[in-house]
């Protein structure tokens, strides 16, 4: 009788199973040619976001943070053409992303923590097991049309794979999820405080649409839970630069004699997650090697300058950011030097240290 569930799951997919004993029902190889077909038929129901620049953008990310999984299959990220704000992981290493989500999620660090997240789904076969499982849940139904002959038999294995593919995650798989992700972000470089500033933000979108379940976190019942996790991946990582959440909604970042604090929001970027996300950047720069203040260059668009130090982006300067009668080009420059009075500090605390001894070096991730 199994052999001829196996046969039918192979006409519907086009799979050839070959089931061994005490083995998984689903092969690797079965699982990226699910995961290709399941992804096809997304692609066909929303069409991919036409944008050579958003989709090289999401797969330079996606890729960064591939090259540490635990898995070694050719992963793919693609935008969706919905302003729905969500993302998912087909089997077998097909991660989609909601153009909703693109324009959610301004930076880089927060799109990483969402591809990170969907990567640590793949590298555990979450999906892989929904199937499995609810292919045994409905082993007796599938067993009997399959010994009458009942074409129906067909119908129900593939209303038991779509279910799998769609249904929520646990708790367990979601953390099991998180770690990956968080693990991913670190070892690829990226800003640490992205996971944080996701899922703040996500929640902060579900609370103003008046459901606590929305898009991407739909699955994710302890968002509080969930969040302080995060943070507390953060906190493990010892940053010299601190945030502090003001009582009239500002936040502050501040490092020594250097302070920064964030008035406005922009969209759902609050001045807390704009916050972090500094904090953050900057964490990244002094880790990396001695500090050099001339290494900062602002990139300027419409009412928006993005400032940088080298390759990592510091923070995005709004118009808005702008003191009464300063034009963009002016308030950036006035940041950038500001940056580079942390740099003069962070240059010469690296000094410091490194002659005090390594004992008294920067805590950095292991």
């Amino acid at each position: 009788m199994m052999k001829k569930i196996l046969l039918l799951f192979c006409l519907i997919f086009g799979l050839s199973f070959v089931p061994t004993a005490q083995a998984a029902m689903i092969s690797e190889k079965q699982e990226i040619e699910m995961g290709g077909r399941a992804g096809k038929a997304l692609e066909a129901q929303y069409g991919l976001y036409q944008d050579d620049e958003v989709a090289s953008r999401i797969d330079r990310i996606g890729q960064a943070l591939a090259a540490h999984s635990t898995r070694q299959i050719p992963y793919t990220f693609k935008v969706l053409n919905t302003q729905d704000v969500n993302a998912l992981a087909c089997p077998g290493g097909f991660i989609y992303v909601y153009k909703g989500l693109v324009d959610t999620m301004t930076s880089d660090d927060e799109l990483a923590a969402v591809l990170g997240h969907e990567i640590g789904h793949i590298e555990k076969r979450h999906t892989v097991h929904q199937i499995e499982k609810q292919m045994a849940l409905s082993l007796l139904t599938i067993l009997a049309g399959a010994a009458s002959g009942d074409p129906g038999a067909g119908m129900a294995l593939a209303s038991t794979v779509s279910s799998a593919l769609m249904a929520s995650y646990s708790r367990g798989d979601e953390r099991e999820a998180d770690q990956e992700g968080f693990r991913l972000v670190k070892e690829a470089g990226f800003n640490p405080y992205g996971a944080a500033v996701t899922m703040a933000k996500l929640e902060d979108l579900a609370k103003d649409l008046g459901n606590p379940e929305y898009g991407l976190y739909s699955s994710h019942p302890e968002p509080e839970a969930r969040l302080k996790a995060a943070l507390k991946e953060v906190d493990a990582l010892h940053l010299p630069e601190k945030v502090t959440e003001n009582a009239d909604g500002s936040a502050t970042v501040s490092d020594g004699a250097f302070s920064f604090t964030f008035t406005k929001a922009h969209g759902y970027d609050k001045p807390l997650y704009r916050a972090r996300l500094m904090a953050g950047a900057l964490y990244l720069a002094e880790k990396r090697g001695p500090v050099d203040g001339t290494h900062f260059i602002s990139i300027d668009g419409d009412r928006s300058s993005d400032i940088y130090y080298e390759d990592i982006r510091i923070l995005r300067f709004y118009d808005s950011d702008c003191a009464l009668g300063e034009s963009l080009d002016e308030g950036a420059m006035r940041m950038t030097e500001q940056l580079q009075k942390w740099a003069a500090a962070a240059a010469y605390r690296q000094k410091t240290q490194k002659t005090a001894g390594p004992h008294l070096a920067l805590k950095k991730a292991a």
